[in-house]
This record gives structure tokens, sequence and C-alpha cells, in this order.
């Protein structure tokens, strides 16, 4: 990226400070009003507020003054959505974003590119973090000098946030997403992990649960064409690479699956093509703004070469999810949830020479990078197989009770009815065993850990509940909120923890008496009491537990705790709907 072309004026805060500094909140929204006043090819608008009530940036960018969804979409353009700093403390992607802008509104070296591309961008996502600066906020990172916080003021992690919604940015971000309806999103980072040569990292998700048309093209696209003609630019670029043992590169490199509570792991649940850059944290800050403007650049380029390929690839992929809500097929066909096989490929790791010796502070191995290059084959275990899958219903049903709920399924915007009074229904639905809890919380939640059984009854659900179709384009969305298994589900962020809780208990003097009459009336009851007693020494060291083997068996028990309060419909039924 070459900036002797660009007038004083309008060279970016990064280019000004050499690359030492990146703009404060205000300066930024400052430069992109700046942007917006002096281009018509720019308009400027906040899309939400964060927590602390600062308007979250948007910048709309497109050499032909298309600025309205409806517009875009009528004149079939494709529309990419670039973010940057939603870890804040990661400005690359903004410092990036702003001079490819810059190029191709003032300078116009870069014109051409968004002929039929409207470009999206949004600057800072975590706008309160980004106010949090410090030259301490990142101890991996080399630069700029002050950096923002990872988190939001409420401490979550806008980019474990997607599925649940807990936060106004992500309520902000999903109702722009259902506006505008984006063709290709980018997410802009900065890894760690080892010191190694290349600049940059790009992953997009490849597993099963991908519509294989928007992985092809991905694939094509950003592996054959973005990839190289980053590299071509001047940078070293890589599959993004999360080591084994980074004090032994030779044991290889696991590839990482992004659950939908990852930027780019929703976004291809949503049928759409999501790509990931990494860049790396070591290199300073300017080689990594310029390589993600190297690739930010090489990427419009190819989607505004053909934008026809990728407007059609996302709303076919929308048909098929929407046939396939249409019927039911008692297999499990979708893939909930995928683990990493055996298998490797070689790939070559551009790293640097390493040694490693023992450390007298940690008692372990410490790694010393140095600086001669050193050429690697090693295995890359990047094959998923499907580790969870099940068979879609036609509808779930959420209780109106569950309003927390129902507030995350209209945040995601999916298509529901409300029942109008109260009915009895014949649902599949689940029982959870094996229950267990962390030790602490998770982005602000305890995630329960959980087997399922399935089950089927007649429950009376009240008037409110909400009735979602499988038959609509964010079906993949729905299954994977509303499936307990789903590594992302409601369920596991622990929106039903509740149900979880006892909430009646028995003496043991009233147990010791139930206890016998049981026996005496259950000759099953006895074996299974007594051979439970043989087999297991830590039940029978217990008094409470064998007390309560009694109490679990016995109609005092409480049947709805571990029932999973949603509802699978299979099969075509008439609801009174408000």
């Amino acid at each position: 990226m070459e900036t002797t072309h660009v007038p004083p004026e309008w060279r970016t805060h990064a280019e000004l400070t050499d690359y030492r500094e990146t703009p404060s909140y205000d300066d930024t929204v400052a430069f992109a009003r700046r942007l917006a006043h002096a281009s018509s090819s720019i308009e400027y608008e906040g899309f939400g507020f964060s927590g602390q009530g600062r308007e979250l940036p948007l910048i709309i960018a497109s050499e032909t003054g298309t600025f309205t969804p409806e517009a875009a979409h009528a004149e079939n353009k494709a529309i990419v959505l670039i973010q940057a700093c939603i870890h804040s403390g990661e400005p690359d992607g903004k410092d990036a974003g702003f001079a490819l802008l810059r190029d191709i509104a003032i300078t116009k070296t870069a014109t051409g590119i968004l002929e039929n591309v409207v470009l999206l961008f949004i600057p800072i996502y975590n706008t309160d973090g980004h106010e949090r600066p410090s030259p301490h906020n990142r101890i991996n990172q080399n630069g700029p000098s002050e950096m923002g916080w990872r988190t939001t003021s409420t401490y979550q992690n806008l980019n474990r946030d997607y599925m649940k919604a807990d936060t106004p940015e992500t309520r902000a971000w999903l109702q722009l997403w259902n506006l505008w309806q984006p063709d290709l999103f980018i997410d802009c980072h900065v890894t760690d992990g080892a010191d190694y040569r290349c600049n940059i990292t790009y992953h997009h998700e490849h597993h099963a649960g991908v519509d294989t048309a928007i992985l092809d093209w991905e694939r094509e696209v950003f592996g054959g064409k973005v990839a190289p003609a980053t590299e071509a630019a001047g940078n070293i670029i890589s599959w993004y690479l999360e080591f084994i043992d980074n004090r032994d590169l030779t044991l290889g490199t696991r590839d990482f699956n992004g659950s939908p509570r990852f930027s780019t792991g929703f976004v291809p649940i949503r049928n759409r093509a999501g790509i990931l850059i990494e860049t790396h944290m070591i290199k300073d800050y300017r080689s990594r703004v310029i390589g993600t403007y190297d690739f930010l650049r090489a990427a419009l380029t190819e989607v505004n070469r053909d934008p026809r390929r990728l407007r059609q690839i996302g709303p076919e992929a929308d048909q098929r999810t929407i046939a396939a809500g249409k019927s039911y097929d008692p297999t499990p066909s979708f893939p909930l949830d995928f683990e990493l096989t055996d298998e490797t490929t070689p790939f070559e790791l551009k790293a640097f020479q390493y040694e490693t010796e023992h450390s007298e502070i940690s008692d372990d191995l410490r790694v010393i990078y140095g600086r001669e290059p050193l050429d690697l084959t090693i295995p890359m275990y990047q094959t998923f197989r499907v580790k969870t899958a099940v068979a879609p219903p036609l509808f779930y049903i959420v209780p109106g009770q569950w309003t927390e709920v129902i507030s995350v399924l209209k945040a995601h915007g999916l298509d529901m009815k409300t029942l109008a009074a109260f009915v009895p229904i014949e649902v599949e639905s689940y029982r959870f065993t094996n229950v267990t809890w962390p030790y602490g919380p998770f982005e602000g939640r305890h995630m329960p850990r959980f087997d399922v059984e399935r089950t089927v009854e007649t429950r009376v659900f009240p008037p409110g509940s909400v009735v979602v179709p499988l038959a609509q384009a964010a079906g993949k969305v729905i299954l994977n909120l509303l499936e307990p298994q789903a590594p992302d589900s409601l369920a596991r962020w622990g929106f039903f923890n509740a149900i979880f809780e006892e909430k009646e208990y028995a003496e043991h003097y009233v147990l010791e008496s139930l206890a016998r009459e049981m026996l005496a009336n259950d000759s099953e009851l006895k074996q299974e009491f007594e051979q439970l007693l043989a087999v297991d020494p830590e039940f029978a060291a217990s008094p409470a537990a064998r007390l309560r083997f009694f109490y679990k068996r016995s109609p005092y028990w409480d049947p709805q705790m571990n029932l999973y309060p949603v509802g699978r419909i299979i099969g075509l039924i008439d609801l009174p709907l408000a």
C-alpha cells in the first residue's frame, strides 16, 4: 500500500503517526463523517448503541450511490460487510479499512472495486472496550502504542455472543444483518500462538454444516484468488494456524471449528460466506495493517469482478433450507457439532528457527524464537466429522413464560406465530441426564453439560407460546438455538438453568417408611436396589444416596425437573394463533 500519493489531510491517524497509534472513537467517527462529507460514494450512519450509550458507527460505500438495502438488492449489487474492532484491542481492520475507503473515494487509486458492490464497514464494533485504551491491554501484541480492551463494558466478549445475544451491540448487529442480508462477511482480528514469518492468516468454516456451494465459492475465491493476490502485494499469508505445541512445531497444527457463538461460525448458518482475518500479533503494526488492506482490497476486487455468483449462492442455500423444513424425516441428518479426525494433510509452514530450554521460573520448557527462516512440512489436522446430528422437526414450540428465550428468538429475526389460548399438543422433547456444572462462569453464564433422552408426551402450552417453523431461511439458526445438544444452544448457554434445580425435598424419616413400602410392593425395584448396593460402593456407603434412590422413583418426585420445556412438533397441526 503506497501512501506517497495521499494528501496530508487524508492520511489516516495510523499513517500520520507512522503506525505507532490508532485513533480514538471520536477521531474515528470524525474521519468517517469527513469521508462522507467529501465523497458522494460514502454515507455515514449509526446502527445502534453500546451498553454505555456510544453510537455504533457504520460506513456505507458504493461507487454508484447505492445506499439502501432495497436499492442494493434491486440493482443486484453484492453486499459485503467488513467488521473491525469486535475485539477493540485488535484495530488492524479499522485502520486498513479507512485507508481503503480513502483510496476508493478520495485518491481514486482503488476506484472501480465498488461498482458492483455495496460495502458496509463497521470500523469499531466494540466501542466501549475501544475507549478503555492502554499500552498494557494485550501483552502478546506488537503495537499500536495503546489499544482498546477485549470485552464490552459489561465484560462480554462480543465474539462469543452471536447466538445468545446478551448485549445491545449484538442485538443491533443482528438487526443490521437482517435489514441488509449481506452476501459476504469479513471479520478482522489479530492472533497469537507462536512466531512465524506470516503477517496475515485467514480462515473459513469448512465442515458439513456449511452449504457446499458456499464452501466451494470460498475455496475458489479466497484460496484460489484472494490469498495469492494478497501475497503478490508483498505479504506472507497462510491459512489460520493453531499449533498443537508451539515448543515443537513439527507436531503440527489443528484447524479451528468455530461454533455459531463466533461471527464466522454464525454467518454460515445464515447461509452466507464468512471469512476470518487474523494478522500475526508479533509483526509490527504497519505490516499488519497493510496486510489487512491488501487482503480486503483483493477480496472486494474479486467480488466486484463476479458479483452474480456470490449473489446466487446465498439465496439458493436459503431455498434449500426452506425446502428441508417443509417435511419431517426421522433420520438424524442435520449436523449440529463437529470434531477433528486423525486425518492429516502436509502443510508448508514458513517458520523461524527456534530452540527450547528448561526454565528455572516455570520449571517447564520455554521456547525461544530466532529470526532465521525455517521452512517446515508439518501435519495439519483439518478434516472434520459430524459429532452430533438430529432429525429436524417441522416446528418448535416455546412456552410463553420463557420470555428471555423468546426475546432472543425475536432478536434473530425469526418468523414465529403466537398461541392465542391454552392448548394441549403432543410433542417430542428431551429429559436431561448426567447434568454437571463448570467451576465458574463463562461469558457471565453458567453453562451446564448434559446428556439427553428423547421423550414423547402431551403438554399444555399457554397463550403467548411461540411456534417456530423450520421452513424459513434461518432454519439452521433455529436448530442451533433450540436443539439442546448444539454447542451454542440456549440450553447450553444456561437460559433454562432453573429446570435443573430441585424445588421440593423429602425428610429422611419420611423416606425410611416410604422405602420399606416400595420394596414390599415392587420386586423389580428391590432387585435394582440390591444390585446397585453390590456394584457401587460409593452409593452403598451414602445413607442420603440410598434414600434418594427411592424418592426419585416415587410419585412425589418432580416430573418436570430436568425436562426440556421446548417441544418439537413433527406433524402438521391446527393451532389457535393470535
